[in-house]
Order: structure tokens, then sequence, then C-alpha cells
């Protein structure tokens, strides 16, 4: 049966941050994932995970400057790169989290081809430092048509990537949201390439809310398949609730999540 994980970047909005720690513990969600934390200290973090037994799974690494999207790809910010994954790797180290999601950047077209170049190169150095504290490298395609120039949409680019950087610390998340709006045929591409997949997000398209079925995507064939094709990791549950979280989980009820009647 699928895990899901709560990412508190979306959901629980409501609330300060590590209140959402409790409160999707309190829907059953024994793990979280999300955004680089700013302003939160990892001590504070990580008792806050600790004392609702939820495991830490992905922090994404910041954004950078105000109108930037991350730093991985875009040239001549490879300093700033190198500055901002060292701080998430002390965040998520320090929290017990298990991986880093390296978030590419914005990159005009014009540029697209050194930006590889800089992509590359930098997860090859962050790849070596994350594998000596057991932290895995995560890299996910995100749709054009939410974050217009970011770097990587395509599921078979970012396998080129990581073929291109060559090591075993780097893998693909996978977000049924953005691959169905580049491209669909979500399983075909998720068996395809699913050993390089290390995790699994999702929320509805075209209207990223509830994985429920009020929208393109049969998230209960989706969720089959996934247990069919045997991938035993977790489901990061990234998506805008219409309403309360809480309301929205009927979705899951099946999945062992939502408030104890």
């Amino acid at each position: 049966m699928p895990r899901f994980s709560a990412h508190i970047g979306y959901l629980f909005k409501d609330l300060p941050l590590l209140q959402r720690i409790d409160a999707a513990a309190a829907c059953g969600f024994k793990a979280i994932e999300g955004r680089f934390p700013d302003g939160i200290a990892a001590d504070d973090f990580r008792r806050a995970a600790e004392r609702n037994g939820v495991s830490v799974l992905g922090i994404n690494t910041p954004t950078g400057d105000a109108g930037e999207f991350g730093l991985g790809a875009v040239p001549g910010r490879e300093e700033a790169w190198r500055q901002t994954f060292a701080q998430a790797l002390d965040f998520v180290t320090a929290v017990n989290a298990t991986a880093i999601h390296c978030l590419s950047g914005l990159v005009a077209p014009e540029q697209r081809g050194e930006a590889e170049r800089v992509f590359v190169e930098n997860l090859k150095r962050a790849a070596d430092q994350a594998a000596a504290k057991n932290i895995k490298l995560y890299i996910e395609p995100i749709n054009p048509r939410d974050q217009p120039g970011y770097f990587l949409n395509w599921v078979e680019h970012a396998a080129d990537i990581i073929r291109q950087v060559g090591s075993a610390n780097v893998f693909i998340q996978y977000d049924f949201y953005h691959v169905q709006i580049v491209g669909g045929d979500l399983i075909t591409r998720l068996e395809k390439h699913l050993p390089m997949i290390a995790h699994l997000q999702c929320s509805q398209v075209p209207v990223r809310h509830e994985p429920d079925g009020d929208g393109e995507i049969n998230y209960p064939f989706v969720f089959a398949e996934v247990d069919r094709l045997g991938y035993r990791g977790w489901i990061g549950c990234e998506y805008n609730p219409r309403g309360r979280v809480e309301d929205g989980l009927a979705w899951a009820r099946a999945y062992g999540l939502g408030i104890p009647a």
C-alpha cells in the first residue's frame, strides 16, 4: 500500500511551520517534506519531528535571491549555489532528513547549453558531499506553465542529467502533476525511469488540489500501478487544499490518513 508524506510547504498553511508538523502527525502522516525552512532553527525542527514520531524526507535547497527559484543550473551563480547547498546539507543533516531536492533555477533560453554544463558540474560535487553524510540528492522536472523559465522540465532530461553526473547518489523526484502537464503517459514513463526514481509526489491536474477523482489523473489507478511496479518509497502530498486539509482527506481514508472518526 502506498505511503504518503505531508509537504508542509503546501499543507496546513494556516499554521506556523512547526505546528504544521503536529497537524500532519494528527492526520496520520508518518513522514514530512518541504521547502527550505528559512528562519527555523534546525534543533527546533528536529524536536518537532521527533515528538511526533515522523520521518523527515527531502528538503529543497534555498531559492536564492528575490525572483530566483534555485541556483543549481544558473550560470554565474556557482559560488552562491555552493553556499546555499552547504546550508541545505547542514540543515538536513541536523534534522535527520534523508534527501535534498536541488532546485535547478530559472534560465534564459540562450543560456540553456551553458546551464546544463553548470548543473552537471554542480551536482557532481554536491553528490559526493551529500553521500559522505548519507544524504540523497533529488532533481525534479517542473512544468513551465507554473514556473516559466525553469531549467528542468522533462523526465527524460532529468534522466540524461543523471547519466552525465555519473553518481549513484542523484535521483529523480517524479511529481505526477508536473509529468502529466509535460507529456503525460504517467505509468509508462514511471516504469521506464523507475531505477532512477527515489521519490514520488502527487496532486490533481489542472488545478493543483487533492489527488482525488476531480481532475485529469485517475489516482486510484496510479497508486495501484505504483504498488504493482514495486515502488516502496514515499509519495509526497504536494497540493493546495480546497479548504481545510482535514476536510479534504476523503481520498486518503483507504490509505490510513485522516482524523479518526
